[in-house]
Protein backbone atom coordinates (compact mmCIF):
# COMPACT_ATOMS: atom_id res chain seq x y z
CA UNK A 1 0.00 0.00 0.00
CA UNK A 2 2.84 2.36 1.23
CA UNK A 3 4.10 1.54 -2.64
CA UNK A 4 0.99 2.55 -4.08
CA UNK A 5 0.94 6.30 -2.52
CA UNK A 6 4.49 6.65 -3.35
CA UNK A 7 4.05 5.76 -6.96
CA UNK A 8 0.75 8.21 -6.86
CA UNK A 9 2.67 11.10 -5.22
CA UNK A 10 5.80 10.82 -7.69
CA UNK A 11 3.30 10.67 -10.71
CA UNK A 12 1.43 13.97 -8.78
CA UNK A 13 4.98 15.57 -9.07
CA UNK A 14 5.81 14.36 -12.51
CA UNK A 15 2.29 15.66 -13.80
CA UNK A 16 2.88 19.06 -11.93
CA UNK A 17 6.70 19.53 -13.91
CA UNK A 18 4.98 18.62 -16.55
CA UNK A 19 2.54 21.55 -16.73
CA UNK A 20 5.45 23.67 -15.07
CA UNK A 21 7.01 23.11 -18.34
CA UNK A 22 4.33 23.59 -20.75
CA UNK A 23 3.40 27.04 -18.69
CA UNK A 24 7.06 27.88 -19.72
CA UNK A 25 7.20 27.56 -23.23
CA UNK A 26 3.47 28.68 -23.08
CA UNK A 27 4.98 31.89 -21.92
CA UNK A 28 7.44 32.02 -24.04
CA UNK A 29 5.38 31.64 -27.04
CA UNK A 30 3.43 34.73 -25.89
CA UNK A 31 6.66 36.78 -25.61
CA UNK A 32 5.97 40.00 -27.98
CA UNK A 33 7.73 39.53 -31.30
CA UNK A 34 9.65 42.81 -32.78
CA UNK A 35 7.78 44.07 -35.10
CA UNK A 36 9.67 47.32 -37.01
CA UNK A 37 6.49 48.44 -38.29
CA UNK A 38 5.69 49.04 -34.78
CA UNK A 39 8.77 49.70 -33.45
CA UNK A 40 9.28 52.48 -30.63
CA UNK A 41 12.51 54.12 -32.19
CA UNK A 42 14.62 56.63 -30.31
CA UNK A 43 16.65 58.96 -32.98
CA UNK A 44 19.57 61.36 -31.46
CA UNK A 45 22.62 63.33 -32.51
CA UNK A 46 25.29 61.25 -31.63
CA UNK A 47 27.39 64.21 -30.73
CA UNK A 48 24.76 65.86 -28.53
CA UNK A 49 23.41 62.82 -26.81
CA UNK A 50 26.25 61.48 -23.85
CA UNK A 51 29.90 62.50 -23.69
CA UNK A 52 31.41 59.45 -22.34
CA UNK A 53 35.21 60.06 -23.03
CA UNK A 54 36.12 63.88 -22.61
CA UNK A 55 39.46 62.70 -24.27
CA UNK A 56 37.85 62.77 -27.62
CA UNK A 57 36.58 66.01 -27.59
CA UNK A 58 38.69 68.00 -30.05
CA UNK A 59 40.39 66.45 -32.71
CA UNK A 60 42.23 67.58 -36.78
CA UNK A 61 42.36 70.94 -35.05
CA UNK A 62 38.85 71.87 -35.14
CA UNK A 63 39.38 74.66 -32.66
CA UNK A 64 37.74 77.47 -34.41
CA UNK A 65 35.28 79.89 -32.72
CA UNK A 66 31.81 78.13 -34.52
CA UNK A 67 28.10 79.68 -34.70
CA UNK A 68 26.15 78.88 -31.88
CA UNK A 69 25.76 74.93 -31.70
CA UNK A 70 27.93 74.30 -34.89
CA UNK A 71 30.42 72.97 -33.07
CA UNK A 72 31.15 69.67 -31.52
CA UNK A 73 29.63 69.73 -27.97
CA UNK A 74 30.95 66.08 -26.90
CA UNK A 75 28.77 63.44 -27.25
CA UNK A 76 30.05 60.25 -28.69
CA UNK A 77 29.52 56.27 -29.12
CA UNK A 78 30.73 55.54 -25.57
CA UNK A 79 28.21 58.09 -23.81
CA UNK A 80 25.51 56.46 -25.89
CA UNK A 81 26.75 52.63 -24.65
CA UNK A 82 26.73 53.70 -20.91
CA UNK A 83 22.70 54.96 -21.39
CA UNK A 84 21.92 51.81 -22.81
CA UNK A 85 23.80 50.01 -19.97
CA UNK A 86 22.40 52.38 -17.37
CA UNK A 87 18.98 51.05 -18.78
CA UNK A 88 17.88 54.72 -19.94
CA UNK A 89 16.66 53.66 -22.95
CA UNK A 90 14.86 50.18 -21.68
CA UNK A 91 13.19 52.58 -19.18
CA UNK A 92 11.56 54.11 -22.16
CA UNK A 93 10.65 51.46 -23.72
CA UNK A 94 13.07 52.17 -26.91
CA UNK A 95 13.60 49.16 -28.90
CA UNK A 96 15.31 50.77 -31.68
CA UNK A 97 18.20 53.67 -31.64
CA UNK A 98 18.71 55.74 -34.93
CA UNK A 99 22.21 57.50 -34.64
CA UNK A 100 23.25 60.39 -37.04
CA UNK A 101 26.15 59.46 -39.32
CA UNK A 102 29.72 58.71 -37.24
CA UNK A 103 32.09 58.02 -40.68
CA UNK A 104 34.92 60.48 -40.41
CA UNK A 105 33.76 63.96 -41.11
CA UNK A 106 35.79 66.70 -43.29
CA UNK A 107 38.07 68.15 -40.83
CA UNK A 108 38.01 71.73 -41.29
CA UNK A 109 34.86 74.01 -41.02
CA UNK A 110 33.17 75.90 -43.31
CA UNK A 111 30.42 79.10 -43.21
CA UNK A 112 26.95 79.17 -44.70
CA UNK A 113 26.05 82.49 -43.71
CA UNK A 114 25.54 81.01 -39.97
CA UNK A 115 29.29 81.00 -38.31
CA UNK A 116 31.89 78.42 -39.04
CA UNK A 117 30.53 75.07 -38.47
CA UNK A 118 31.94 71.85 -37.74
CA UNK A 119 30.51 68.34 -39.11
CA UNK A 120 29.08 67.59 -35.98
CA UNK A 121 25.76 66.48 -37.20
CA UNK A 122 27.55 63.82 -39.21
CA UNK A 123 26.22 64.17 -42.74
CA UNK A 124 29.73 66.00 -44.04
CA UNK A 125 31.70 62.22 -45.32
CA UNK A 126 35.40 62.53 -45.61
CA UNK A 127 35.77 58.70 -45.67
CA UNK A 128 33.22 56.29 -45.29
CA UNK A 129 35.78 53.69 -44.08
CA UNK A 130 36.78 55.43 -40.67
CA UNK A 131 34.75 56.35 -38.01
CA UNK A 132 35.65 60.40 -36.79
CA UNK A 133 37.46 60.09 -33.59
CA UNK A 134 34.93 62.73 -32.35
CA UNK A 135 32.53 60.22 -32.03
CA UNK A 136 34.81 57.28 -30.89
CA UNK A 137 36.83 53.80 -32.63
CA UNK A 138 35.37 51.06 -34.08
CA UNK A 139 35.85 49.12 -30.76
CA UNK A 140 33.53 51.25 -28.99
CA UNK A 141 31.01 51.26 -32.00
CA UNK A 142 31.17 47.33 -31.35
CA UNK A 143 30.71 47.54 -28.18
CA UNK A 144 27.70 50.06 -27.73
CA UNK A 145 25.94 47.70 -30.87
CA UNK A 146 26.68 44.43 -28.51
CA UNK A 147 25.26 46.64 -25.70
CA UNK A 148 22.16 47.22 -27.47
CA UNK A 149 21.54 43.97 -28.46
CA UNK A 150 21.48 42.58 -25.08
CA UNK A 151 18.63 44.66 -24.17
CA UNK A 152 16.83 44.09 -27.35
CA UNK A 153 17.37 47.39 -28.97
CA UNK A 154 18.32 47.33 -32.32
CA UNK A 155 20.88 49.99 -33.78
CA UNK A 156 20.64 51.89 -37.16
CA UNK A 157 23.56 54.30 -38.39
CA UNK A 158 22.89 56.75 -41.38
CA UNK A 159 23.57 56.14 -44.33
CA UNK A 160 24.63 59.31 -46.92
CA UNK A 161 25.01 57.82 -50.78
CA UNK A 162 24.68 61.64 -52.34
CA UNK A 163 27.18 64.07 -51.21
CA UNK A 164 30.46 64.36 -50.00
CA UNK A 165 31.47 66.74 -47.40
CA UNK A 166 31.96 70.51 -48.17
CA UNK A 167 35.60 71.49 -49.11
CA UNK A 168 37.73 73.75 -47.43
CA UNK A 169 41.62 74.46 -47.10
CA UNK A 170 41.92 70.97 -45.79
CA UNK A 171 39.07 69.23 -47.24
CA UNK A 172 39.94 68.79 -50.99
CA UNK A 173 36.95 68.13 -53.66
CA UNK A 174 37.02 64.41 -54.52
CA UNK A 175 38.09 64.21 -58.40
CA UNK A 176 35.34 65.26 -61.11
CA UNK A 177 34.42 61.87 -62.36
CA UNK A 178 33.58 61.31 -59.04
CA UNK A 179 31.67 64.39 -58.07
CA UNK A 180 29.81 67.35 -59.39
CA UNK A 181 30.19 71.11 -57.95
CA UNK A 182 27.37 72.03 -59.51
CA UNK A 183 24.80 73.38 -60.28
CA UNK A 184 22.73 73.97 -57.50
CA UNK A 185 19.26 72.44 -57.38
CA UNK A 186 16.18 74.01 -57.97
CA UNK A 187 13.66 71.33 -57.43
CA UNK A 188 11.81 72.38 -60.32
CA UNK A 189 12.02 68.83 -61.83
CA UNK A 190 13.09 65.10 -61.36
CA UNK A 191 16.66 66.20 -63.15
CA UNK A 192 16.77 69.59 -60.75
CA UNK A 193 16.53 67.64 -57.96
CA UNK A 194 18.96 64.48 -58.72
CA UNK A 195 21.45 65.95 -61.01
CA UNK A 196 23.14 68.86 -58.84
CA UNK A 197 24.27 69.84 -55.54
CA UNK A 198 21.84 70.42 -52.46
CA UNK A 199 23.37 73.61 -51.70
CA UNK A 200 26.37 75.48 -52.50
CA UNK A 201 29.55 73.72 -51.88
CA UNK A 202 28.00 70.53 -51.13
CA UNK A 203 29.74 68.22 -53.96
CA UNK A 204 27.57 65.70 -55.31
CA UNK A 205 27.99 62.23 -56.11
CA UNK A 206 27.40 60.85 -59.74
CA UNK A 207 25.28 58.54 -58.46
CA UNK A 208 24.14 58.13 -62.45
CA UNK A 209 27.20 57.35 -63.90
CA UNK A 210 28.56 53.43 -64.22
CA UNK A 211 31.79 54.75 -65.49
CA UNK A 212 34.67 52.78 -63.50
CA UNK A 213 36.57 55.41 -61.60
CA UNK A 214 40.02 55.13 -59.52
CA UNK A 215 40.08 55.71 -55.75
CA UNK A 216 40.48 59.50 -54.76
CA UNK A 217 43.96 60.63 -54.08
CA UNK A 218 43.32 61.77 -51.31
CA UNK A 219 41.94 58.77 -49.75
CA UNK A 220 44.85 56.46 -51.28
CA UNK A 221 46.97 58.77 -49.38
CA UNK A 222 45.29 59.20 -46.18
CA UNK A 223 44.99 54.97 -45.96
CA UNK A 224 49.07 54.50 -47.27
CA UNK A 225 49.19 57.03 -44.00
CA UNK A 226 47.54 55.00 -41.82
CA UNK A 227 48.72 51.76 -43.36
CA UNK A 228 45.65 49.88 -44.67
CA UNK A 229 45.93 50.97 -48.05
CA UNK A 230 46.70 47.12 -49.67
CA UNK A 231 43.34 45.93 -47.02
CA UNK A 232 41.37 48.37 -48.44
CA UNK A 233 42.02 47.42 -52.12
CA UNK A 234 41.80 43.72 -51.69
CA UNK A 235 38.10 44.16 -50.36
CA UNK A 236 37.28 46.36 -53.10
CA UNK A 237 38.72 43.56 -55.18
CA UNK A 238 36.62 40.79 -53.88
CA UNK A 239 33.26 43.17 -53.61
CA UNK A 240 33.49 44.25 -57.66
CA UNK A 241 34.56 40.41 -58.29
CA UNK A 242 31.82 39.44 -56.62
CA UNK A 243 29.08 41.62 -57.57
CA UNK A 244 29.84 42.24 -61.14
CA UNK A 245 29.37 45.76 -61.01
CA UNK A 246 31.25 48.15 -62.07
CA UNK A 247 33.53 50.21 -60.33
CA UNK A 248 31.33 53.44 -60.40
CA UNK A 249 30.91 56.17 -57.76
CA UNK A 250 27.94 54.81 -55.96
CA UNK A 251 29.02 51.04 -55.84
CA UNK A 252 32.11 52.08 -53.90
CA UNK A 253 30.08 53.73 -51.34
CA UNK A 254 28.06 50.83 -51.45
CA UNK A 255 30.31 48.60 -50.11
CA UNK A 256 31.71 50.85 -47.76
CA UNK A 257 27.98 51.46 -46.14
CA UNK A 258 27.38 47.56 -46.04
CA UNK A 259 30.64 47.10 -44.49
CA UNK A 260 29.18 48.27 -41.13
CA UNK A 261 26.72 45.27 -41.25
CA UNK A 262 28.58 42.47 -41.65
CA UNK A 263 31.57 43.96 -39.41
CA UNK A 264 29.15 45.64 -36.09
CA UNK A 265 25.59 43.56 -36.95
CA UNK A 266 24.35 46.49 -37.07
CA UNK A 267 20.17 45.89 -37.78
CA UNK A 268 19.23 48.94 -40.45
CA UNK A 269 19.78 51.99 -41.92
CA UNK A 270 18.31 55.37 -41.71
CA UNK A 271 18.82 56.75 -45.39
CA UNK A 272 19.52 59.96 -46.30
CA UNK A 273 18.47 62.38 -48.82
CA UNK A 274 16.61 59.80 -50.80
CA UNK A 275 15.30 62.21 -53.60
CA UNK A 276 18.29 63.72 -54.29
CA UNK A 277 19.61 60.18 -55.82
CA UNK A 278 17.90 58.05 -58.59
CA UNK A 279 15.03 55.86 -57.28
CA UNK A 280 17.51 52.34 -58.40
CA UNK A 281 20.52 53.14 -56.40
CA UNK A 282 18.40 52.46 -53.50
CA UNK A 283 17.23 49.00 -54.93
CA UNK A 284 21.11 48.18 -55.59
CA UNK A 285 21.71 49.46 -52.03
CA UNK A 286 18.95 46.97 -50.29
CA UNK A 287 20.13 44.35 -52.19
CA UNK A 288 23.85 44.64 -50.93
CA UNK A 289 22.32 45.37 -47.48
CA UNK A 290 20.33 42.34 -47.46
CA UNK A 291 23.14 40.11 -48.79
CA UNK A 292 25.68 41.88 -45.66
CA UNK A 293 23.29 40.83 -42.95
CA UNK A 294 22.95 37.44 -44.23
CA UNK A 295 26.22 37.17 -44.35
CA UNK A 296 26.70 38.45 -40.52
CA UNK A 297 23.64 35.99 -39.53
CA UNK A 298 25.89 33.01 -40.97
CA UNK A 299 28.77 34.17 -39.46
CA UNK A 300 27.43 34.54 -35.86
CA UNK A 301 24.48 32.78 -35.67
CA UNK A 302 24.78 33.23 -31.83
CA UNK A 303 24.52 37.27 -31.95
CA UNK A 304 21.53 36.98 -34.20
CA UNK A 305 18.21 38.68 -32.60
CA UNK A 306 15.05 37.38 -34.87
CA UNK A 307 14.54 36.40 -38.15
CA UNK A 308 13.68 40.18 -38.76
CA UNK A 309 15.31 40.95 -42.90
CA UNK A 310 17.54 43.79 -42.54
CA UNK A 311 15.65 47.17 -42.19
CA UNK A 312 15.95 50.20 -44.63
CA UNK A 313 13.83 53.53 -43.69
CA UNK A 314 13.85 56.77 -46.25
CA UNK A 315 13.96 60.61 -46.03
CA UNK A 316 12.20 61.52 -49.15
CA UNK A 317 11.40 64.84 -48.08
CA UNK A 318 7.91 66.02 -48.25
CA UNK A 319 6.53 62.24 -48.42
CA UNK A 320 3.45 62.14 -46.17
CA UNK A 321 1.42 59.01 -45.56
CA UNK A 322 -1.84 60.00 -47.69
CA UNK A 323 0.34 59.89 -50.75
CA UNK A 324 0.67 55.65 -50.11
CA UNK A 325 3.47 53.94 -52.14
CA UNK A 326 3.95 57.09 -54.88
CA UNK A 327 5.54 60.45 -54.41
CA UNK A 328 6.17 62.90 -56.87
CA UNK A 329 9.14 64.42 -57.81
CA UNK A 330 8.75 66.77 -60.22
CA UNK A 331 6.14 65.06 -62.60
CA UNK A 332 7.19 61.92 -62.03
CA UNK A 333 5.39 59.57 -59.69
CA UNK A 334 8.13 57.27 -57.81
CA UNK A 335 7.23 54.12 -55.90
CA UNK A 336 10.23 53.90 -53.24
CA UNK A 337 8.95 51.43 -51.30
CA UNK A 338 9.08 47.75 -53.43
CA UNK A 339 12.24 46.50 -53.98
CA UNK A 340 14.29 49.23 -51.49
CA UNK A 341 12.76 50.77 -48.24
CA UNK A 342 10.76 48.80 -45.37
CA UNK A 343 9.21 52.27 -44.71
CA UNK A 344 9.94 56.13 -45.28
CA UNK A 345 9.71 58.99 -42.63
CA UNK A 346 6.49 60.43 -42.58
CA UNK A 347 6.51 64.12 -42.76
CA UNK A 348 2.68 64.61 -42.76
CA UNK A 349 2.00 63.17 -38.64
CA UNK A 350 3.00 66.48 -37.25
CA UNK A 351 0.25 68.03 -39.24
CA UNK A 352 -2.53 65.26 -38.95
CA UNK A 353 -1.53 65.51 -34.96
CA UNK A 354 -2.24 69.24 -34.81
CA UNK A 355 -5.73 68.97 -37.08
CA UNK A 356 -7.23 65.49 -35.76
CA UNK A 357 -8.44 64.39 -32.89
CA UNK A 358 -7.31 61.03 -31.07
CA UNK A 359 -9.57 58.82 -33.02
CA UNK A 360 -9.91 60.27 -36.93
CA UNK A 361 -6.22 60.41 -36.54
CA UNK A 362 -5.72 56.40 -35.23
CA UNK A 363 -8.33 55.63 -37.86
CA UNK A 364 -6.82 57.10 -41.04
CA UNK A 365 -3.21 55.48 -40.33
CA UNK A 366 -4.99 52.43 -39.27
CA UNK A 367 -6.36 52.57 -43.22
CA UNK A 368 -3.07 53.87 -45.03
CA UNK A 369 -1.40 50.88 -43.00
CA UNK A 370 -3.71 48.22 -43.37
CA UNK A 371 -4.59 48.99 -47.31
CA UNK A 372 -2.37 50.88 -49.94
CA UNK A 373 0.95 50.49 -47.53
CA UNK A 374 -0.14 46.98 -46.13
CA UNK A 375 3.25 44.93 -45.85
CA UNK A 376 5.59 48.30 -45.48
CA UNK A 377 5.78 51.02 -42.68
CA UNK A 378 5.85 55.00 -42.19
CA UNK A 379 8.22 56.62 -39.32
CA UNK A 380 5.89 58.91 -38.02
CA UNK A 381 7.68 61.88 -35.77
CA UNK A 382 6.51 65.06 -34.18
CA UNK A 383 10.16 66.50 -33.57
CA UNK A 384 13.39 66.49 -35.73
CA UNK A 385 16.90 67.52 -36.04
CA UNK A 386 15.90 69.40 -39.31
CA UNK A 387 12.28 70.27 -39.40
CA UNK A 388 12.08 73.60 -38.32
CA UNK A 389 8.50 73.70 -37.61
CA UNK A 390 7.91 71.20 -35.09
CA UNK A 391 4.67 69.77 -33.27
CA UNK A 392 5.61 72.04 -30.47
CA UNK A 393 8.18 74.15 -30.51
CA UNK A 394 8.02 75.75 -26.98
CA UNK A 395 7.48 72.52 -25.35
CA UNK A 396 4.11 73.31 -24.12
CA UNK A 397 2.36 69.74 -24.84
CA UNK A 398 4.83 67.04 -24.04
CA UNK A 399 2.14 64.93 -22.59
CA UNK A 400 0.10 65.37 -25.34
CA UNK A 401 2.94 64.59 -28.18
CA UNK A 402 4.12 61.51 -26.31
CA UNK A 403 0.34 60.20 -26.44
CA UNK A 404 -0.51 60.99 -29.67
CA UNK A 405 3.42 59.49 -31.17
CA UNK A 406 3.71 56.56 -29.24
CA UNK A 407 -0.29 55.27 -29.53
CA UNK A 408 -0.39 56.10 -33.08
CA UNK A 409 -0.30 53.47 -35.68
CA UNK A 410 3.13 53.24 -37.37
CA UNK A 411 6.82 53.35 -36.42
CA UNK A 412 7.37 55.84 -33.81
CA UNK A 413 10.50 58.59 -33.67
CA UNK A 414 11.47 60.01 -30.50
CA UNK A 415 13.59 62.69 -31.33
CA UNK A 416 16.23 63.16 -28.50
CA UNK A 417 14.73 65.42 -25.42
CA UNK A 418 11.42 64.91 -26.57
CA UNK A 419 10.82 62.33 -23.90
CA UNK A 420 12.41 65.31 -21.35
CA UNK A 421 11.05 68.48 -23.02
CA UNK A 422 14.42 69.42 -23.73
CA UNK A 423 14.36 73.01 -25.38
CA UNK A 424 14.39 73.57 -28.49
CA UNK A 425 14.63 77.52 -28.64
CA UNK A 426 18.17 78.23 -28.02
CA UNK A 427 19.14 82.28 -27.75
CA UNK A 428 21.63 83.21 -30.46
CA UNK A 429 21.29 79.97 -32.82
CA UNK A 430 20.73 80.20 -36.75
CA UNK A 431 18.68 77.99 -38.50
CA UNK A 432 18.45 74.07 -37.52
CA UNK A 433 21.17 74.91 -34.42
CA UNK A 434 18.23 75.36 -32.33
CA UNK A 435 16.92 72.10 -32.11
CA UNK A 436 19.86 70.57 -31.75
CA UNK A 437 21.16 71.34 -27.90
CA UNK A 438 22.86 68.94 -25.77
CA UNK A 439 20.39 66.45 -24.54
CA UNK A 440 19.17 67.96 -20.52
CA UNK A 441 20.54 65.24 -18.24
CA UNK A 442 20.66 68.11 -15.36
CA UNK A 443 16.75 68.67 -15.85
CA UNK A 444 16.26 64.72 -15.42
CA UNK A 445 17.83 64.38 -12.28
CA UNK A 446 16.23 67.74 -10.53
CA UNK A 447 13.53 69.03 -12.51
CA UNK A 448 10.15 67.47 -11.16
CA UNK A 449 8.08 68.33 -13.78
CA UNK A 450 10.45 67.06 -16.14
CA UNK A 451 10.67 63.63 -14.04
CA UNK A 452 6.90 63.61 -14.50
CA UNK A 453 7.08 63.74 -18.27
CA UNK A 454 9.98 61.74 -18.76
CA UNK A 455 7.82 59.39 -16.56
CA UNK A 456 4.76 59.46 -19.07
CA UNK A 457 6.75 58.69 -22.46
CA UNK A 458 8.02 56.05 -20.71
CA UNK A 459 4.98 54.16 -19.43
CA UNK A 460 3.50 54.46 -22.72
CA UNK A 461 7.07 53.55 -24.79
CA UNK A 462 7.02 49.91 -22.57
CA UNK A 463 3.68 49.57 -23.40
CA UNK A 464 4.15 50.03 -26.94
CA UNK A 465 7.18 47.94 -26.98
CA UNK A 466 5.13 45.03 -25.01
CA UNK A 467 2.43 45.52 -27.41
CA UNK A 468 2.83 45.28 -30.96
CA UNK A 469 -0.76 45.55 -31.32
CA UNK A 470 -0.52 49.36 -30.82
CA UNK A 471 1.69 50.44 -33.89
CA UNK A 472 1.15 47.74 -36.01
CA UNK A 473 -2.41 46.45 -35.28
CA UNK A 474 -6.32 46.75 -36.26
CA UNK A 475 -7.10 49.82 -34.65
CA UNK A 476 -11.30 49.64 -33.50
CA UNK A 477 -13.17 52.49 -31.50
CA UNK A 478 -14.97 50.63 -28.64
CA UNK A 479 -16.74 53.76 -27.31
CA UNK A 480 -16.30 57.71 -28.42
CA UNK A 481 -17.60 59.08 -24.75
CA UNK A 482 -16.14 58.02 -23.16
CA UNK A 483 -13.16 57.14 -25.28
CA UNK A 484 -12.13 53.68 -25.45
CA UNK A 485 -10.27 51.68 -28.57
CA UNK A 486 -8.56 48.37 -28.81
CA UNK A 487 -6.38 47.21 -30.91
CA UNK A 488 -5.58 43.40 -32.49
CA UNK A 489 -2.81 41.90 -34.05
CA UNK A 490 -1.66 38.62 -35.05
CA UNK A 491 0.93 36.81 -36.51
CA UNK A 492 1.34 32.67 -36.53
CA UNK A 493 0.99 31.60 -33.12
CA UNK A 494 1.19 34.98 -31.55
CA UNK A 495 -1.90 37.42 -30.38
CA UNK A 496 -1.67 40.86 -29.11
CA UNK A 497 -4.91 42.46 -27.65
CA UNK A 498 -4.90 45.73 -25.87
CA UNK A 499 -7.74 48.20 -24.96
CA UNK A 500 -6.76 51.49 -24.14
CA UNK A 501 -8.84 54.86 -23.14
CA UNK A 502 -8.07 58.62 -22.95
CA UNK A 503 -9.24 61.92 -22.35
CA UNK A 504 -11.09 59.98 -19.05
CA UNK A 505 -12.12 61.23 -16.11
CA UNK A 506 -9.89 61.17 -13.68
CA UNK A 507 -10.97 58.85 -10.40
CA UNK A 508 -13.52 56.58 -10.58
CA UNK A 509 -14.17 55.27 -14.59
CA UNK A 510 -16.08 52.19 -16.14
CA UNK A 511 -14.72 51.02 -19.83
CA UNK A 512 -16.88 48.80 -21.91
CA UNK A 513 -14.30 45.92 -23.18
CA UNK A 514 -16.53 42.66 -23.33
CA UNK A 515 -16.28 43.30 -27.21
CA UNK A 516 -12.34 42.39 -26.30
CA UNK A 517 -12.01 40.52 -23.27
CA UNK A 518 -14.40 37.65 -21.96
CA UNK A 519 -15.71 38.01 -17.97
CA UNK A 520 -13.70 37.06 -15.55
CA UNK A 521 -10.65 37.65 -17.36
CA UNK A 522 -7.56 39.59 -15.31
CA UNK A 523 -6.29 42.85 -16.92
CA UNK A 524 -3.70 44.98 -15.85
CA UNK A 525 -3.79 49.00 -16.37
CA UNK A 526 -0.41 49.42 -17.43
CA UNK A 527 -0.59 53.27 -16.72
CA UNK A 528 -1.82 53.10 -12.95
CA UNK A 529 -0.17 49.46 -12.16
CA UNK A 530 -3.64 48.48 -10.82
CA UNK A 531 -5.19 44.89 -11.35
CA UNK A 532 -8.91 44.78 -12.37
CA UNK A 533 -11.56 41.88 -13.61
CA UNK A 534 -14.06 42.03 -16.56
CA UNK A 535 -17.41 42.01 -14.84
CA UNK A 536 -20.48 42.15 -17.04
CA UNK A 537 -17.88 43.07 -20.00
CA UNK A 538 -16.67 46.11 -17.91
CA UNK A 539 -13.93 47.06 -15.55
CA UNK A 540 -13.91 49.59 -12.84
CA UNK A 541 -10.52 51.77 -12.20
CA UNK A 542 -9.87 54.13 -9.87
CA UNK A 543 -6.86 56.08 -10.43
CA UNK A 544 -5.83 59.94 -10.85
CA UNK A 545 -4.98 59.53 -14.43
CA UNK A 546 -6.96 60.26 -17.72
CA UNK A 547 -5.73 57.13 -19.30
CA UNK A 548 -6.29 53.42 -18.99
CA UNK A 549 -3.76 50.94 -20.71
CA UNK A 550 -5.26 47.85 -20.54
CA UNK A 551 -3.31 44.39 -21.47
CA UNK A 552 -3.71 40.96 -20.11
CA UNK A 553 -2.16 39.75 -16.66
Amino acid sequence: MRKVIWCFLCSLILLGCKEENNFEKMDEKQEAPFVWEGANLYFLLTDRFNNGDASNDVNFDRTKETGELRGFEGGDLKGITKKIEDGYFSDLGVNAIWMTPVVEQIHGGTDEGTGVTYAYHGYWTKDWTAIDPNFGTKEDLKSLVNAAHKKGIRILLDAVINHTGPVTPVDPVWPEEWVRTGPTCDYSSYDSTITCTLVKNLPDIKTESNEAVALPPQLVEKWKAEGRYDQEVAELDAFFERTGHPRAPRFYIIKWLTDYITEFGIDGYRVDTVKHTEESVWQEFKTESDYAFSQYKSNNPDLVLDDNDFYVVGEVYGYGISAGKSYDLGGTSINYFDNAFNSLINFEFKYDAAELDYDDLFKKYDEALNDPLKGYGVLNYLTSHDDGQPFDASREKPFETGTKLLLAPGTSQTYYGDESARDLIIEATIGDATLRSFMNWDSIASNQNTKSILNHWQKLGQFRKNHPAVGAGIHQMITESPYVFYRSYTITDFEDLVVIGLDLPKGSKTLEVGRVFEDGTTLRDAYSDQIVEVKNGLVEIDSEFDIVLLEKK
